[in-house]
């Protein structure tokens, strides 16, 4: 007994010891080279159409597809949206433990940077591109753009690689996954149906191509960059779809076609000549960065 109690405040210690470790490791911050006040602000989640629903901020998107045999989550967020993201899948009505598979439009610490503690903490299935993989193994120091520098996220391995056309199947689910690099080397467009009362649509989560560096001909850590960009606005502009959404709720004008209260209204993001409009504009961006090259 005296052996017990003489042991018990080193007992005591090494425990408290443990335990700042423990939390000191989750709650490392990581340095990013841009931070906007729209990516952590909340946002009240919403039904988008049928089984499709969005659970992001205010400007990143995520998006949760439930099923009768678990739900599909697309994208995370930053690192800090982890338990905002929890909030609004269980405001919505959802187990966040039912989610099984994770998916992501590209790997930067904006959309993927939660991505890691999620996937600890519902114990679902990383799928994302083949190209994709290192970078998010890596915790982003790969990237051709904003990598070289160190982690810019935690790092997380995926569960299965992604190829042209390949589909995510979950409860009756089917998700195009469409590879549509420039942005990222695998990044990656969501195409699949979603049914209410009334109606299908087809919907698209568009990996939009916005270029984010000077000049496309000076990146040497991703020789067909300016060709990938090339392939992918020309694929954008032939896809079929009824609704379409992206990884920025900016993107698609989110906070122009809805506000939090609004009922269910799938209509306004049926929007094609906005989507078109954004292509067009998205493609003289990519012109004006190429020209005289």
């Amino acid at each position: 007994m005296r052996l017990l109690k003489r042991s018990l405040p080193i007992i005591v210690v090494a425990a408290n010891l443990l335990l700042i470790s423990f939390l000191s490791a989750a709650q490392k911050h990581y340095k990013v080279p841009i931070m906007q006040k729209e990516w952590s602000r909340d946002y009240r989640p919403f039904r988008i159409a049928g089984n499709l629903y969005y659970v992001g901020t205010y400007d990143l998107a995520c998006y949760l597809i439930t099923t009768p045999q678990g739900h599909i989550l697309i994208n995370t967020g930053l690192a800090a949206s982890a338990p905002m993201i929890r909030k609004h899948v269980e405001t919505l009505g959802f187990r966040f433990s039912d989610i099984k598979i994770l998916l992501a439009t590209h790997a930067h610490y904006d959309h993927v940077g939660a991505m890691a503690q999620i996937k600890k903490m519902t114990g679902a299935k990383l799928m994302v591109n083949e190209k994709e993989a290192a970078v998010l193994a890596d915790g982003g120091n790969s990237d051709y753009a904003m990598g070289g520098k160190g982690r810019l996220f935690e790092p997380v391995k995926a569960d299965r690689l992604l190829h042209g056309h390949d589909t995510i199947n979950l409860g009756g689910m089917q998700i195009i996954a469409l590879c549509h690099p420039g942005h990222t080397k695998g990044a990656t467009s969501f195409l699949f149906d979603v049914t209410d009362q009334n109606r299908t649509y087809r919907v698209l989560i568009a990996n939009m191509p916005s270029v984010i560096v000077p000049k496309l001909s000076g990146v040497t850590g991703y020789p067909g960059i300016i060709k990938d960009y090339a392939y992918t606005i020309d694929a954008l502009k032939e896809l079929k779809f009824d609704i379409w959404l992206s990884s920025h709720a900016s993107q698609f004008d989110l906070h122009a076609k809805h506000r939090p209260g609004d009922g269910y209204h799938p209509e306004v993001f049926m929007d094609r000549a906005g989507y078109d409009a954004k292509i067009a504009d998205l493609q003289k961006d990519y012109l004006k960065n190429i020209e005289n090259d």
